[in-house]
């Protein structure tokens, strides 16, 4: 798998970047190649997801190859709660320095999507840095579901009353909630969310037949999919897994509005200098197309991705829209 490190965009994109994007931030001023000094001390990173998801595992396979590169300790601290609004919460109340910086997961998105009331603004609290990876869910069903494909389980939900069968997530306002209310406005099948405090009970209540079905971040179910205790249907991504090929996509079988996939990145508090910004982005970048990190994202099932914070700042401002309107359309709200 390749990194794939998107270019720099054009001038005019640029400006709208450094001037009104979606994250503030900046006084425009001349573009510096570095930042002299920067980091001079220990480099903390805000991870708002779990140790040992996806996220999190990134934040650290980054912060280890950082920390020689930068000559000074860059340290992973998990915040989690509240969906990843704790975490996302003391980084925008940190010191813009530098200093501290945001792992910043899918969450970010989505709880901008169906939150009205935050403890910080979604829009002007942050300045994006780098879009670091991507990685696809999958529709998963438990075993004592009749289907071995989308349109054999679409057509055993339709056989039954609306309602009857139950689809889990973690939580409400989660991209994987978010994504079946989509399935399902895409589809016209109509099931009952059943929402978890963690990715763990979904799967395990998958495993046992006590919920039928869910969307879940790939690497959490090939293991459990291997073994055969669930069964995947489809990916919600551009293109075929390589670790199942076999499994088609949901865009390919008709779905177009379903080809995206979860994220990560890293955002810094709203005010940080552009010159820290490029320094960190620059370095993230570098890290992003050597061996070793592509050999570890691969291994958690991400894709690389990269390129300038106008990248993650474009990656947002769709991916808020995005659920904005399927969480209006589904009559949602997690205030």
């Amino acid at each position: 798998m390749e990194a794939r490190v998107t270019s720099k965009p054009g001038a005019g994109r640029l400006i709208r970047w450094l001037g009104v994007g979606l994250f503030g931030g900046w006084a425009l001023s001349p573009a510096v190649a570095s930042a002299a000094g920067y980091p001079a001390h220990m480099v903390k990173i805000i991870s708002p997801a779990s140790a040992g998801t996806t996220g999190d595992q990134m934040a650290r396979l980054l912060a280890s190859k950082l920390s020689p590169r930068w000559g000074v300790p860059v340290v992973v601290d998990n915040k989690v709660g509240a969906g990843g609004a704790i975490g996302f919460d003391a980084v925008a109340k940190a010191p813009a320095d530098g200093y501290t910086l945001l792992m910043s997961i899918t969450a970010f998105s989505t709880l901008a999507a169906v939150r009205s009331k935050l403890p910080y603004d979604p829009a002007s609290a942050f300045v994006p840095v780098a879009l670091v990876g991507k990685s696809p869910l999958v529709l998963v069903v438990s075993n004592d579901v009749p289907a071995h494909s989308v349109d054999e389980f679409l057509a055993h939900v339709k056989k039954q009353a609306a309602g009857k069968l139950n689809y889990a997530s973690p939580g409400i306002g989660s991209v994987h909630h978010l994504t079946m209310e989509l399935f399902q406005q895409e589809t016209g099948v109509s099931m009952t969310h059943v929402p978890y405090k963690a990715t763990s009970g979904v799967l395990n209540d998958l495993a046992s037949g006590q919920v039928q079905a869910s969307f879940v971040v790939l690497q959490t179910a090939a293991s459990l999919v291997q073994a055969g205790k669930m069964r995947m249907l489809a990916a919600v991504s551009d293109r075929r897994l390589s670790q199942f090929p076999q499994v088609p996509t949901l865009s390919e079988l008709g779905l177009k509005r379903m080809e995206f996939e979860t994220w990560v990145g890293l955002h810094a508090p709203a005010g940080t200098s552009r010159e820290v910004i490029e320094r960190v982005n620059r370095d993230i970048n570098d890290l992003l197309r050597t061996a070793d990190v592509k050999a570890g994202f691969e291994q958690m099932g991400v894709t690389a991705v990269g390129g300038s914070p106008e990248v993650l700042d474009d990656w947002v401002r769709r991916e808020i829209q995005t659920w904005r309107q399927v969480a209006s359309q589904a009559g949602l709200s997690a205030d």
